[in-house]
């Protein structure tokens, strides 16, 4: 049986090119982005990989990513479910601002604070922990079924919806997940084993 897992970030987003804080805002993709998604669909096309099942988040940008992609592989009509459960983490009061714009009001450590640790969340937002809180029983309880089960599964998400993800999928530290950096647009391919660890890991970049 094959248990396969694709794991997308969403292409690039108008606020992505702006270098704005998205978080639950909802941004479309840029032209640029709509390219990376096909592409992204294009070589899981060249690669023999198609699916059974869809999971995507409650935005756009996300939700435009999966389409796009199931639109290479000639599957537009896949059963997709869409949750907020794989937003992207909240950047509260961030949100919306730009970046270099956020460190003239906070401070240059404090924005970095804010970005790169594991649980500290910025004001009236979620740190990654949060998100992993939110991600991880969605993933346990309605994602990792379908692909133990032989299902081909697509997860169209967002950069920290999906390092939560592969921090469990992957066993990896709040340090290593913090490192990890996923480029838009690259799906990332793992094979499972029966007790749901990781057989194979691929990035069709």
């Amino acid at each position: 049986m094959e248990r396969l897992i694709v794991l997308c970030r969403h292409g690039q987003s108008d606020w992505n090119l702006k270098n704005l804080f998205t978080g639950w805002k909802d941004p479309d993709l840029t032209p640029k982005g709509v390219e990376e998604a096909k592409a992204a669909g294009q070589r899981l096309k060249a690669k023999g990989i198609g699916f059974d099942v869809a999971f995507t988040s409650d935005l756009t940008r996300a939700q435009h990513t999966c389409n796009l992609i199931l639109g290479e592989l000639g599957q537009t009509g896949l059963q997709t479910h869409k949750n907020l459960a794989l937003n992207e983490r909240d950047y509260g009061d961030l949100s919306g601002l730009n970046k270099d714009e956020a460190r003239v009001k906070w401070g240059e450590e404090q924005v970095h604070i804010w970005r790169r640790s594991y649980d500290v969340p910025p004001p009236g937002g979620e740190s990654l922990k949060d998100t992993a809180a939110r991600v991880l029983p969605y993933y346990v309880h309605k994602i990792l079924p379908q692909v133990l089960s032989g299902k081909r599964t697509l997860v169209a998400a967002h950069g920290n919806s999906l390092r939560a993800l592969i921090m469990a999928m992957e066993g990896l530290t709040p340090e290593q997940i913090l490192a990890l950096e996923l480029n838009t647009g690259v799906p990332i391919v793992y094979r499972l084993n029966a007790d749901s660890s990781i057989s194979s890991k691929e990035e069709l970049a």
